[in-house]
């Protein structure tokens, strides 16, 4: 019970990153299950991680999805972003707005707005 608590207070983030993997279908790219975390890879997924994001990220979680530029990119980054999958549990649909104001906070007061972001410092450290 606890486990589908947490899928469905996830589930508007998740959405959004399903959307994404529709895309990345569409475009060629590809999708895999792992540990109940859909993983795709390739296609649009790689041009809006290199495109899109300010940092031209490895990869990125969207709830339980998480899109990276390659499969090997998703390999490299899995406890990282599963960091964030736990993160998306715990915050449910205020994950992303919660994300992004502690990046222009940061930023406003000239800080790194990706590697200061407490979310980010988390994933990091327990990811080590």
């Amino acid at each position: 019970m606890k486990r589908l608590a947490a899928y469905a207070w996830a589930a508007p983030t998740t959405m959004i990153g399903l959307a994404m993997v529709a895309v990345t279908l569409l475009t060629r790219g590809r999708v895999r299950c792992v540990d109940g975390v859909l993983e795709a890879h390739g296609g649009f997924a790689t041009f809006f991680l290199n495109r899109l994001t300010p940092i031209h990220a490895a990869a990125m979680t969207l709830g339980h999805v998480v899109i990276g530029q390659n499969r090997a990119c998703l390999d490299a980054t899995r406890a990282h972003e599963r960091v964030h999958v736990r993160q998306c549990e715990r915050w449910g649909p205020l994950f992303l707005p919660a994300y992004g104001l502690a990046s222009l906070a940061l930023w406003l007061r000239g800080r790194p707005a990706y590697r200061d972001n407490p979310f980010e410092r988390q994933a990091y450290k327990e990811s080590d």
